[in-house]
């Protein structure tokens, strides 16, 4: 049964030729989309979710439960520089970016294929040598972060096959689509890109195991999973599990890609909401990575119609202070 996921708008990070992410953060007029996602295809769409919003995964289903992405953090050492990082981003109070479609819409989306999904071909314009070749199983309609604006991620989730397809900069042209970057994750192992490789994302690292859903928030009622947030700023280096970085700056004050960090625990969470209450959670228990280039504190979300925007922005009553580094390993600096 084909799909339907509505149209969205988000705030969006440039990333250049030169490899490097200037902060942009746009808020675009929302549209409805309500075309079928996957009409390409009559396979069957296994866990609709029937109150509009993008298909329910299973949180087992992404990656072992070993993997980096799934692991409790909670009772890991802080890093010995953690208040130098936390200090250089700040702290100013977190933010949510991601909304309910019909109050502004911001977040990254997705959508589940089947595992008969047609795949496309795939033109990288900009990284290619650091990218998965296509082809793709991208529906051709497939929901595009921003409506096709500055980042302009895709995601496509085969949960049969158990891949995971992402796209940066997607544009569908012809048959299929143009990116400047795509990568593919197989998300029955632990396998890392290629060190110093790029992904869909600044860090190398995948985009939807961090990406709050409302699925788990709402429907499950709990996030077992690290998430995905940005800094404006990050030096020239990447600790696992990213692979990639996005700057020239030497500042080892400054948060390499895939810094991890979490909610202390002692932190009093009792004033927020309870979908805001559910994501701090999962903050103290799996933290979140520094993925990207773009605003400071921005959790990184799907859209979805069934959240309430009132709600989320109860979030902002944690600041950045009230947060630690979890102790990391050797910084990388591979560039290819």
């Amino acid at each position: 049964m084909p799909v339907s996921i509505p149209g969205f708008t988000g705030s969006t990070v440039k990333r250049t030729l030169t490899d490097m992410q200037i902060s942009a953060c746009s808020t675009l007029l929302l549209v409805a989309l309500s075309a079928p996602l996957l009409a390409c295809s009559d396979g069957p769409d296994e866990g609709a979710n029937k109150d509009g919003g993008p298909t329910n995964v299973d949180p087992s289903a992404i990656f072992p439960s070993d993997n980096l992405w799934n692991r409790d953090v909670s009772g890991d050492d802080v890093d010995p520089d953690s208040a130098k990082y936390i200090a250089s981003i700040g702290a100013g109070a977190i933010k949510a970016d991601f909304s309910n479609f019909v109050n502004g819409g911001f977040g990254i989306p997705y959508v589940v294929v089947p595992g008969d999904q047609k795949k496309v071909p795939i033109h990288f314009t900009d990284f290619g040598a650091q990218s998965d070749p296509g082809p793709y199983p991208m529906p051709l309609d497939v929901p595009i972060e921003g409506m096709g604006k500055g980042d302009a991620h895709a995601v496509a989730v085969d949960l049969t096959n158990k891949k995971l397809y992402e796209l940066y900069i997607a544009k569908q042209t012809g048959d299929g689509f143009d990116a400047a970057s795509g990568a593919v994750f197989d998300l029955s192992s632990n396998a890392e890109r290629p060190e110093g490789w790029t992904s869909a994302d600044a860090a190398g690292l995948p985009i939807f195991p961090g990406l709050v859903r409302a699925d788990e928030v709402i429907g499950a009622g709990e996030i077992k999973h690290a998430l995905r947030f940005t800094v404006q700023k990050t030096q020239k280096g990447y600790v696992a599990p990213a692979r990639h970085f996005a700057s020239s700056s030497t500042d080892a004050a400054l948060p390499p890609m895939g810094l991890r960090v979490r909610l202390k625990k002692d932190v009093d969470i009792s004033g927020v909401s309870p979908q805001a209450k559910i994501i701090l959670v999962a903050l103290k228990k799996f933290g979140m990575i520094v993925a990207d280039n773009g605003s400071n504190w921005f959790i990184s979300g799907a859209p979805d119609a069934r959240w309430d925007d009132d709600d989320l922005h109860t979030i902002a009553k944690i600041k950045g202070s009230d947060f630690e580094v979890v102790k990391h390993g050797p910084i990388g600096m591979l560039s290819p």
